[in-house]
């Protein structure tokens, strides 16, 4: 059963958005996908739990994230975030949210393979 925490989603969105706009403005749409990704890896990593958690955890936060940029963006802050150029096209909210979900599992379950990988389950021989 997973359990959604509320504080890592949160902190992940105001991540999400802000990553998303500073590596768009640098390097393109690319760098919007990977602000996504770094913010993911963030929410996976401060989860406790398996994999699932993470991936759902992430999941969360590319949908919400996406769907807030993407009101931003019709409100006329698409000048300042930069992240849907056309954003008054419904296709292009729903592509924007898919992605971001989808880039945003990813980044949810390596965050949790990271946070893994540092915690040793042998004990240390005396």
């Amino acid at each position: 059963m997973v359990e959604i925490k509320s504080t890592p989603i949160i902190n992940g969105i105001i991540l999400a958005i802000i990553l998303a706009t500073l590596f768009k403005m640098i390097s393109g749409s690319w760098g919007e996908y990977a602000g996504v990704l770094l913010a993911t890896i963030y929410v996976g990593f401060s989860v406790s739990g398996n994999y699932t958690n993470g991936t759902v955890h992430g999941a969360l936060v590319g949908t919400i994230g996406a769907i807030i940029a993407g009101i931003f963006s019709i409100m006329g802050f698409k000048a300042l975030l930069g992240i849907m150029e056309a954003a008054v096209g419904l296709d292009a909210m729903i592509l924007l949210i898919v992605i971001w979900t989808v880039v945003g599992a990813i980044g949810g379950t390596i965050g949790v393979i990271i946070k893994e990988s540092g915690t040793s389950k042998e004990k240390p021989v005396t």
